[in-house]
């Protein structure tokens, strides 16, 4: 079983950045590839980034690429989304996911979620 705590949103203007946090209770935390997905109120889930389980690889949707960087500690048990150049579009629910396999977009295939953080950019 696999516990994910995301933590780091809030409130930001256009432009701004934040830092997301998702922090996960398993005893084997670098058997787990992660990924970032956010939803917005009315629209289907997307993905966001996604983490190879030693970090070696990273894959980013089109829309922030070049802003936004995922990474990970695997020594704390920890993944992050730094997330620069924020947009009004960015606003929704971001959710931090795991599985064992590497499934990159794929939200329906990940087993483990958090229950989400809010960031809201204004404009």
């Amino acid at each position: 079983q696999v516990q994910l705590v995301e933590s780091g949103g809030g409130l930001v203007q256009a432009g701004g950045s934040l830092r997301l946090s998702c922090a996960a209770s398993v005893r084997t935390f670098s058997s787990y590839a992660m990924g970032w997905f956010r939803q917005a109120p009315g629209k289907e889930r997307e993905f966001v980034a996604a983490i190879s389980w030693s970090g070696g690889r990273t894959d980013y949707a089109d829309t922030v690429k070049g802003r936004f960087t995922m990474s990970r500690d695997n020594a704390k048990k920890m993944v992050y989304l730094q997330m620069n150049s924020l947009k009004p579009e960015d606003t929704a629910i971001y959710y931090c996911a795991a599985d064992l396999q590497y499934y990159e977009s794929r939200w329906r295939e990940y087993d483990y979620w958090g229950q989400g953080t809010q960031v809201t950019v204004s404009s």
